[in-house]
Parts: structure tokens; sequence; C-alpha cells
């Protein structure tokens, strides 16, 4: 029997109401749903479009506890005073190939040729040209006027410049037992995150060679350093110094194929004359940069490349120095020169550096880094043009000498027109690791690089002002 036609009308009714709110909810759920993917094609595209960029300095001085804490504290027992004694090159050379009386470096020399450096492998690569360089990324603005670092541009590049590097004696002894990586682990990111990293390799990097004779300080180092070293975001090397032929060709030939095989580029020595003092070049944001060294400290004058004759750039005679950057001054936006020079453990620069400084700016460089003083010098702006007379030491072995233990790593930013602002971040040049100096230690570092310094300001943020 039917239920009566009231009944049905009802409970169709209310079949109805029922689909017709499923309706309603299908539909402002498909509504809320549109709206969901409007917005975030919305925020994609805003994300898509260039902003502006964030503090202008883009690299910032790390916490106490280490930045990316990879490694541990630095050892900071001194070495014995035997090991840190200075006891000059017998072998040290002028340019016309006499006698020098240059000191070689107050460190350890249980570097010697005669110990094989231990690494990854035993066979040589077999090819040593310059890598192809490839680009990073920091942005920052130079002020025309007064070289002040701003932040309305992404179009700046910011290079980091450091001292002295070695891997060879008592720091290899750390390594070996701390890792290859420990040097760098107090860096973080610093180097990961600008345009170009750009230090002083002061050893040969090889299994091979044979030790320089009569050499007080004779340098070898691991493979496996040069992995950590492009793994810490280094970009290029200096090879035009007193240390580079301590294996002989044979261990200048291994260090080129070796920074050739981890990516890193090289100026100041070569197989030849012709390659000694070629730029190593590099384009960054649309900027072609060039990287030339040169050195004023050579052992002896077979060191020194010339024709066929595989060694260092020399400038005892700038002459070809001078060429070198106006040739590189026609061919790149900015032109950087590291110079070896100077005296050791001596805070200021002598009449030799200075000279040799401003031929350089006046020939065409832009900026002018300097070392082998093991300790640092004061700062100079010639000419809107910045010059670091000595970056000290950066990763060495350690000394009684508490001036080699301060070291800073130099920021430059700089536009396509070559202006460059400097700030400097204070370092402490620990056995076999570069460690940040943090409050009082940062403080008086700054105050000291202000003294060495004429007609400059530094402020307590490290950055660099011509007054």
């Amino acid at each position: 029997m039917y239920p009566p036609r009231s009944q049905r009308s009802s409970e169709k009714k209310k079949v109805r109401r029922t689909r017709n709110t499923k309706i309603r909810i299908v539909n402002v759920i498909l509504i809320v749903a549109i709206g969901l993917i409007a917005l975030y094609y919305l925020l994609n595209t805003r994300e898509q479009q260039p902003s502006q960029p964030a503090n202008s300095e883009v690299v910032q001085q790390e916490p106490p506890s280490g930045v990316d804490d990879k490694g541990g504290d630095a050892l900071n027992q001194p070495e014995s005073d035997a090991d840190s004694a200075e006891a000059p090159d017998k072998d040290a050379a002028s340019v016309d190939g006499k006698p020098n009386a240059e000191p070689d470096d107050d460190v350890d020399n249980s570097g010697s040729g005669t110990d094989e450096t231990s690494g990854a492998g035993g066979d040589k690569p077999t090819t040593g040209t310059k890598p192809a360089t490839t680009g990073k990324g920091a942005s920052g603005k130079a002020d025309s006027n007064k070289g002040i670092s701003t932040s309305d541009s992404s179009k700046d590049v910011t290079i980091h410049f450091v001292g002295d590097i070695q891997f060879s004696g008592k720091v290899a002894e750390l390594l070996e037992k701390n890792g290859y990586d420990y040097p760098f682990a107090k860096l973080g990111s610093m180097f990961q995150n600008d345009d170009l990293t750009i230090g002083n390799l002061e050893t040969p990097v090889t299994h091979g060679g044979t030790g320089a004779a009569d050499k007080t300080y004779v340098y070898k180092s691991s493979p496996k350093a040069l992995q950590a070293m492009s793994a810490a975001g280094f970009d290029a090397v200096n090879l035009a110094n007193n240390h580079i032929l301590d294996q002989g060709v044979e261990g200048l030939v291994d260090t080129l194929t070796y920074l050739n095989d981890y990516g890193i580029a090289h100026a100041g020595a070569g197989m030849n004359g012709t390659e000694a003092y070629e730029p190593a070049y590099f384009e960054r944001k649309g900027m072609k940069i060039a990287l030339l060294g040169f050195s004023r400290v050579v052992p002896v004058a077979s060191w020194k490349a010339d024709g066929n004759r595989a060694g260092v750039a020399e400038a005892y005679d700038s002459t070809r120095a001078i060429s070198a950057i106006q040739s590189a001054r026609k061919k790149a936006d900015l032109v950087i020169v590291v110079a070896h020079w100077g005296e050791e453990r001596v805070s200021t620069p002598n009449a030799d550096q200075t000279r040799l400084a401003h031929e350089f700016v006046d020939a065409g460089a832009d900026l002018i880094i300097g070392g082998h003083p093991h300790v640092l010098q004061g700062l100079e702006y010639y000419k809107g043009k910045w010059i670091a007379y000595s970056t000290g030491n950066f990763i060495f072995t350690k000394s009684t000498n508490e001036e080699t233990w301060k070291t800073a790593v130099f920021q430059a930013r700089c536009n396509r027109e070559a202006i460059c602002s400097m700030k400097v971040i204070p370092y402490e040049a620990a056995l076999g690791q570069a460690v940040p100096m943090l409050d009082e230690a940062n403080r008086l570092l700054l105050e000291q690089m202000a003294k060495m310094s004429s007609g400059i300001r530094v402020n307590a943020d490290g950055t660099v002002v011509p007054n």
C-alpha cells in the first residue's frame, strides 16, 4: 500500500532540498578553489618580478658560536720560538739576479720538500690550463663621490680578498686530523654568496716535485686542500709569490693542473712569460673583471717567468707589469692587481710598495691588494682607487709574533664604472683556521687599521671612508 500523496510530496521536497544543499556546497567549494588558484597565481607573478635588493651589506660578521659550525675551535697555542725564528733566504735575488736582503717567512719549515704531503690519489692530472670561470651572486652599490656602499643596485659585484694561504707543515698535520674543510669552517657561506673570492696561494700543491735548495722555508700542500678551498667558495688565487716554486717547475705544473681541476682560476705564474703576466678574466653581472698578480719577492732570478721559462710575474722592474695592466684595462671593466711585496712583520708599507701601487693605479688598476708581510698594513685611497697594502696571513702556521695573528677579509663592492667601496671584516689567523673577531677584538683591530691608514676613516662596522 502506497503512502499518502502529501507524505510522498514531503519526501520529494526533502530530497530536492538535500540535493540543492549539496549543489550549493559544491559551488562554494568551487568558488573557494578558484579564489585560491587566483591568489596563488597573483603571488607567484609578484615573486617573479625583479625586487629591490636587501641590505647593501651582503656579508655580515657571524655570531660568536661560529657560522655554520662545521669545525671546532682553533688551536691557539703559538709555535715554538725555533719554528717562528726569522731566517733570510740565502737565495733571495733582485731583478739582476744578485742577492736580495728581503727575509723569508716567520713560520715553521716542517713542510720541507723532503717530506711527501699526503693527499687523495697519487696520479697527476695532465693539463694546467686556466679554468673557465662561472658566476656567483651578490648585490651592492658604490657612491660615485666617496666610495660608500649603498643598496640601490643589484648590478654591482661583491669581491672578497684574503691574505696568505698555505696547507703545509703543522697546518697539514692539523688538517689530516680535523679534515680539509677545517680552515674554512668559521666562514659560513660568506664566500659562496659573493661574486668573487680571491686569496694568495703561497704553496705549491703537489705529491711530487723537488724541494728548493738553500731555502729556509719550503712548502708542499695536498690537493685535498684545493678541493676544500673550492667548496668554501674561492674563485681565484694569486701565484706570484716567493713559495709557488718551492717544489720546482714540476710542483708548479701540478699546482696549475689541480687548480684547473677544482675550478679555481689563477694569475701571477705560468709555464712561460706570456702566461705568467696574462690576466685571469671573469664575467660577473655583465661586468668583465681582470685579475693580475705580480711579485717583488723572488728567491732567485731563475724563478722569474721569461720567454719559455716557467715562473712568476715579477715587479722588480715594473715595465712588464705596467704593460699587462694597460692591456687588461682595454678589455675589462674592472682591473684587480694582487701584489706580493714589502718587508715581513713590518706594519708600514715601504717606498717600493707605495711607488708600485701608484704606478699600477696610474696604469689602469682599480683595486690593489697586497701580501707577504704576514701582518696587516694600512689602506690608501689614491685617485679614487683603493690600495690595501697587506692583508696579512689567512690560513697559515702560527708564530709567536702576535701581530701575525691579526687578519681581515677585505670586501670590495664595485660598479660597472669601476667605482668601489671597501670594508674590513676582522678575523684571527689562528693555526690553520680563520676565526671571526668579535666585540672588543673586532673594535680594536678596526681602530688599528684606522691608525695605520692615512687620509681615511674606518667606521665601527668596518666600512672604510676617505676623508
